[in-house]
């Protein structure tokens, strides 16, 4: 060990993970930015649990996938700690701190929303989680894009979704082949001729350095093998985890029928699983565009409230999903009480949405591992990673119009539909209350609960009384 270098553990009980995770899971506000710093934080700069090289690695892997970035990152890493029931553990105990309180904050929702106090403490809200979203597309661009072709990525990414309504798969795996060409292909086989402006030079590698994590001393002396992949082991994982994940779905469709509303949500959501890239806030506005327009289960100013909740509670971004899908049964609850049906229609919508998680992870991690030196991979994954970027901002910019214009048209030029906001319909105050909050968070380094509770509480007032 070189001289003044700190000596990490050997090993990490699995009581000790436990209790780290169940920590994270009740500190992870912030949205994937927040909690994926958060993780790399406690894990990575204060533990030294995983090298940073690799956490990295897991990331861009769980930027390939369909559902919540920050929460496979826990799982990828809780698995190299501690295999299978490590995942379960730091995955689940990501999930359920927020789960259970944005379970409560729902209710109370579903049957006070009218109160006019509480439409003031939402209104307050809605500027914050903009000025939150907005903050995000800054952070995610300031890591991932370095270099001028990876900035036009996102742009590309951006323009596609945002203009031309182009799916999010298509985009994702577009963006991927676009890294992976130019990232990839281009410095291998051109050399010095590769523009330095497409891959930025070993300046953009950084350097790998002496790897130092306890994860990475129990792989490099991984004798007996358990994390490497063989398709026997593939085919048990894909046995068991899609049982987990759709068994309840056919029991539901066998039980009630395809026309039941909680047979629309275990189909809506275990589609959304699968075909929403991007993460959280990728998969914010697909859910939002469905659940409105298609399936009437809520308008557009109940999904930013959905959003608020899931702002100001620990836990993935996604878990407003749970609002949607409380809304959805307890507008059709059938014989059943309202709340009680809201309520099966809430678990029932996380079932779905954090199951395939496990999957994903368990299925293809052992595959990332072994790739984590390829190259052509880490191009791909680039590339991918910096499509994040345009997918965050084309949220933003939907959020905001949605939440500070009362009215949007639409003018079509070269097959694009730009939207654009009436201004006669502008909510001046909460266009303030946003840009205050932002500078609120970038200047004054106020928190994001400080400034999120502060808005309600200003718009409370401002519902209120004026």
């Amino acid at each position: 060990m070189p001289d003044g270098a700190v000596p990490i553990q050997s090993s990490v009980s699995f009581r000790e993970a436990f209790w780290v995770w169940t920590r994270i899971g009740f500190l992870s506000f912030g949205g994937p930015a927040g909690q994926i710093g958060l993780m790399h934080k406690m894990l990575v700069e204060e533990r030294k649990w995983i090298s940073n090289d690799r956490f990295l690695h897991a990331l861009n892997y769980c930027n390939l996938l369909p559902g919540p970035e920050a929460q496979q990152l826990a799982i990828y890493i809780g698995w190299l700690l501690h295999g299978t029931r490590g995942g379960v553990a730091a995955g689940l105990l990501f999930v359920i701190p927020g789960m259970f309180t944005i379970l409560a904050l729902t209710i109370l929702y579903a049957g006070f929303h009218q109160v006019v106090a509480v439409q003031g403490f939402f209104y307050g809200l809605k500027p914050a989680v903009l000025a939150i979203v907005v903050m995000a597309v800054f952070r995610i661009a300031a890591k991932s894009l370095k270099t001028p072709y990876l900035v036009g990525l996102a742009g590309l990414a951006f323009v596609a979704m945002f203009f031309y309504h182009t799916p999010f798969p298509l985009v994702i795996f577009g963006s991927g082949i676009l890294g992976y060409l130019g990232l990839s292909v281009c410095p291998h086989y051109l050399g010095a001729a590769c523009p330095q402006w497409i891959h930025g030079g070993k300046a953009s590698e950084g350097s790998a350095g002496k790897e130092e994590g306890i994860i990475d001393i129990l792989l490099a002396t991984d004798a007996e093998g358990r994390f490497a992949p063989t398709l026997k082991r593939s085919l048990k994982v894909l046995a068991v985890w899609g049982g987990v994940w759709l068994g309840p779905v056919a029991l539901v469709l066998l039980l009630l029928g395809p026309d039941h509303v909680y047979s629309k949500i275990a189909l809506f959501f275990s589609k959304m699983a699968v075909v929403t890239f991007g993460g959280a806030y990728a998969v914010l506005a697909y859910m939002a565009q469905e659940a409105v327009a298609n399936y009437g289960w809520l308008h557009s100013g109940e999904m930013l409230d959905g959003l608020a909740l899931a702002e100001t509670t620990p836990g993935p971004l996604i878990q407003v999903v749970q609002f949607v899908g409380f809304l959805a049964a307890f507008r059709s609850p059938g014989v059943l009480n309202p709340y009680v049906a809201g309520t099966l229609g809430a678990l029932l919508t996380v079932w779905v949405t954090f199951a395939p998680c496990f999957l994903w992870i368990f299925l293809g991690a052992p595959y990332i591992e072994k790739l984590r030196h390829n190259k052509f991979m880490k191009g791909a994954l680039s590339g991918i990673t910096a499509a994040v970027v345009g997918v965050v901002l084309n949220l933003s910019i939907w959020f905001g119009l949605n939440a500070m214009f009362g009215r949007t048209g639409q003018i079509k030029l070269l097959g694009a539909a730009i939207p654009v906001p009436d201004i006669q319909t502008a909510d001046w105050f909460a266009l303030a209350l946003a840009t205050l909050s932002y500078l609120a968070m970038k200047y004054l380094k106020l928190g994001m609960i400080p400034v999120l509770v502060g808005c309600a509480g200003v718009g409370f007032l401002w519902k209120t009384f004026m």
